[in-house]
């Protein structure tokens, strides 16, 4: 597996003076104060060590009280909430948890640049939907429909999207869900632009009728509080698909960085 292009492109323009870099998601401007103080209060305060496997619980229930808010879905902060180090933590444990080898995964494209490598260390198969601008890069139905076979178990929705910056509409993501509902796919929703949307509104995937039961909810602080450096994010998920999560998490991560759930807290 070749290393990321984008980030070799990264590096290169990290080294030259003046450059205006497209490469990554970084926000322009930096973690508010207040959100970097709480972190630096929780080292000086001696909250160094690890936390619950899942995350601290006051920021899980701040989280749940939040997606509950905006978007109408219900979370347990016990047992359907994970915090994990970034939203790209969030995706791999996603991807490994519900997929065997061989499995398909259809994604729309284009996409973010990590979906097909983590499909692929997962063992699993990484299935292209083409998308144009004439559709305002939107996956349809049908794109989605030409792609199936019986192979196929999965739905890798990244909306609002990097790169194009497509956010899908109610009628869209209605067809898509009864598409899944239809074939028994799981759809992993990742939302981590969810805030940045402009003249439009973000539907959460989860909030469609009967797809919570199915769907997998990735986000994060990175974009909206520009905390890319903190590698903080979540994922909301059914109990039984999360503690499949966990299986991998609580051994390779143990648990996301301390001090940037307390930031994320305030």
């Amino acid at each position: 597996m070749s290393s990321s292009g984008i980030r070799r492109f990264f590096e290169l323009l990290d080294s030259v003076d003046g450059v205006i870099s497209l490469a990554v998601g970084q926000p322009d401007f930096p973690t508010p104060s207040r959100i970097t103080q709480a972190g630096v209060d929780s080292m000086l305060n001696g909250q160094t060590g690890y936390t619950s496997n899942y995350g601290l619980l006051e920021l899980r229930q701040l989280l749940g009280n939040n997606l509950e808010r905006m978007y109408g879905v219900s979370y347990s902060p016990d047992h359907e909430l994970l915090l994990t180090t970034g939203v790209s933590e969030a995706l791999d444990l996603a991807v490994r948890a519900v997929l065997d080898p061989g499995d398909e995964v259809l994604v729309p494209e284009p996409g973010y640049v990590a979906y097909e490598p983590v499909i692929s260390l997962a063992g699993a198969k990484y299935v292209a939907v083409p998308t144009t601008a004439e559709t305002k890069f939107i996956v349809t139905v049908e794109g989605l429909q030409a792609k199936l076979t019986p192979a196929t178990k999965a739905i890798l929705l990244g909306y609002p999207s990097n790169p194009t910056g497509a956010v899908l509409d109610r009628e869209s993501m209605e067809a898509i869900a009864r598409f899944a509902e239809e074939n028994d796919l799981v759809v992993i929703s990742d939302e981590v632009y969810d805030r940045l949307v402009y003249g439009v509104q973000h539907i959460c995937f989860a909030s469609l009728p009967g797809m919570r039961e199915r769907t997998i909810l990735l986000g994060g602080f990175s974009k909206s509080y520009s905390m890319t450096g903190w590698r903080l994010g979540y994922a909301a998920a059914p109990e039984r698909i999360l503690e499949a999560m966990m299986k991998v998490h609580q051994y390779v991560m143990m648990s996301a960085p301390t001090a940037a759930q307390y930031a994320a807290i305030e």
